[in-house]
């Protein structure tokens, strides 16, 4: 049985323990209904409390009530909590009637009277019990929240690091910088674009660590730089497609997440084929969703995807598992009608 398993049965037997010691108390205080009939009422009453509270912690569960809107939350929780009030009336007084029990306090009332008084009674402990529980799942809440919240920006520390280290690496750098000294003299203006280009991969990199998302059009510009200084490298060899809608400009994504896939598709895509290939991105609004799409010429290795290795894939995977709550969807597989490798991602407006 887990932790959390553990406190909520000891929670539930300790409370109900209580509600009996309280009973308990009053009835030898105050000398009414003070008789072994009186305490195995009492005792069951308990017993069957803890069963129907459990039902109704159930029925919370299967309902979902957590994830509605707050304003839904609450009137589910005054509806769940006057149905299972009746319940408890019921019980109580089916409970007896069978062993023949009538408190002293209620002998005037009619057996269906005494149903309703013991569910408007009952009403008062429900919602203490709903309260505490739902207080606990939402403290419990915000402290996953804020785990996750430092989870990622840890997530983003590693990552300005392992971009420095493995995207923005010496071997590109060195790439580019050979091939802008090429065009020194032959195109001194296409170098100087090339140069600041370069620049603002660079001081995007070590900015990454500073935000959790940046808008779209923030980070495509960034990608066209650095598609830019390899298309000097591979010059005819890489072409270069983009379908954007311009109205996903504005939505937020992980920074130097677009980046990170753009480079995979030069690494194991177009760096592998002779004749090279085509590198195509496309943004649009899909069912309420943000839908971004990475294409390569290529043949997917299924061993590095089965291993899940790749530190694209797994970067890309980690960051939209902490910031969407599994709201986003990553997908990489081959298209073999088109002869390429397409990387999709689903994200939340």
């Amino acid at each position: 049985m887990s932790a959390k398993k553990k406190l909520y049965w000891y929670c539930q037997i300790i409370g109900w323990l209580l509600f009996f010691s309280i009973n308990s108390f009053y009835a030898i205080t105050l000398g009414r209904d003070f008789n072994k009939l009186y305490w195995l009422s009492l005792s069951l009453f308990v017993v069957a409390a803890i069963g129907i509270t459990h039902l109704m912690r159930f029925v919370m569960h299967k309902l979902d009530i957590k994830k509605m809107p707050f304003k839904k939350q609450i009137f589910r929780l005054i509806g769940i909590t006057l149905f299972f009030s009746l319940i408890i009336g019921f019980v109580s007084e089916s409970i007896d009637l069978i062993i023949d029990y009538v408190p002293q306090s209620m002998e005037e009332y009619s057996p269906f009277e005494r149903m309703l008084l013991g569910s408007i009674n009952s009403i008062g402990i429900l919602l203490i019990w709903n309260c505490l529980y739902y207080i606990y799942h939402f403290i419990e809440k915000n402290r996953r929240q804020e785990l996750d919240t430092i989870r990622l920006e840890s997530l983003v520390k590693s990552l300005e690091l392992k971009t420095i280290k493995s995207h923005i690496n010496p071997h590109f750098i060195f790439n580019s910088l050979n091939s802008i000294r090429a065009l020194v003299d032959e195109n001194p203006q296409r170098a100087r674009k090339a140069i600041t280009e370069l620049s603002n991969i660079l001081r995007s990199s070590m900015q990454a660590e500073k935000v959790e998302t940046v808008s779209f059009s923030q980070e495509l510009n960034i990608v066209r730089d650095y598609l830019a200084l390899e298309q000097m490298r591979f010059e005819e060899r890489l072409q270069l497609e983009f379908d954007i809608d311009p109205s996903t400009h504005d939505c937020p994504i992980p920074p130097m997440m677009l980046q990170m896939l753009a480079e995979n598709a030069i690494k194991h895509g177009i760096s592998k084929q002779i004749n090279g290939g085509m590198v195509r991105i496309s943004s649009r609004i899909n069912n309420d969703k943000h839908e971004i799409s990475v294409e390569n010429t290529g043949i997917l290795d299924e061993n590095l995807l089965q291993q899940n290795n790749g530190f694209g894939i797994k970067s890309t995977q980690d960051q939209l598992n902490i910031l969407y709550q599994g709201k986003a969807s990553f997908a990489i597989c081959n298209v073999p009608d088109k002869g390429m490798v397409e990387c999709k991602i689903l994200m939340p407006i």
